[in-house]
């Protein structure tokens, strides 16, 4: 593949990750939330099976193909499970309503592209040009976590905080060790399964899972 056409790819693929994440931001359902993170998990994906295959690399395909397993298809079911259990469906109430959350997060982006000039001018990589994408996709995922108050909205925003880091690693190194990649696939797993626990807890014990509602603990 031409190494120019190879890059506009890689960047649109980046642009759609970053895009899946800002969908979150105006959408109100759970289970719409869920199906975007699997959404941007796939693509993230195919943006590495594009350098493996520009690379032809056939650890990064091994990669890819944890991440499908893992992310497009294990982790959404769990969360999906979780929607089920605590008969939850909608983030009804966050603490940033939506149009004041477009905004923070385009100031976010523009900030990701003025944080990470100085690497991109610097590198030569032909993935360069999706590296700021990355970064305001990790943006992106610390504010849905801050500014959301459902514990299943949070754990969305975690993981597309890890896609957003997953991505910039594969990006800013041209791919990854595979032994990095199989500490991090397990260390997503079992942070999603012990906040599912975390999810029961609150569940059980507010009969929501309004996070809001911890403050009660206090009195």
């Amino acid at each position: 593949m031409a190494p120019a056409l190879f890059s506009r790819l890689v960047t649109l693929a980046s642009s759609l990750v970053l895009l899946s994440g800002l969908a979150v931001l105006w959408r109100h359902s759970l289970a719409a939330y869920i199906r975007t993170f699997a959404r941007q998990s796939f693509l993230i994906v195919l943006a590495i099976l594009l350098i493996a295959a520009q690379e032809r690399d056939v650890r990064l395909c091994v990669v890819a193909a944890l991440v499908l397993v893992l992310k497009v298809v294990l982790i959404p079911r769990v969360l999906h499970r979780v929607q089920r259990h605590v008969a939850a469906d909608f983030e009804i109430h966050p603490y940033v309503n939506t149009p004041l959350s477009l905004v923070i997060t385009g100031i976010l982006t523009l900030l990701s592209y003025a944080v990470a000039a100085p690497v991109v001018s610097l590198a030569d990589l032909p993935t360069r040009g999706g590296i700021p994408l990355a970064l305001a996709t990790v943006f992106v995922g610390l504010f849905i976590i801050i500014s959301r108050r459902s514990a299943l909205s949070q754990i969305i925003g975690f993981l597309i905080l890890e896609n957003g880091i997953a991505l910039l690693a594969v990006l800013a190194t041209f791919g990854v060790p595979l032994i990095v990649e199989l500490g991090v696939f397990l260390d997503v797993l079992l942070g999603v399964l012990v906040m599912q626990v975390f999810v029961y807890r609150i569940r059980e014990t507010f009969d929501t899972i309004d996070v809001d509602r911890m403050k009660d603990l206090r009195h």
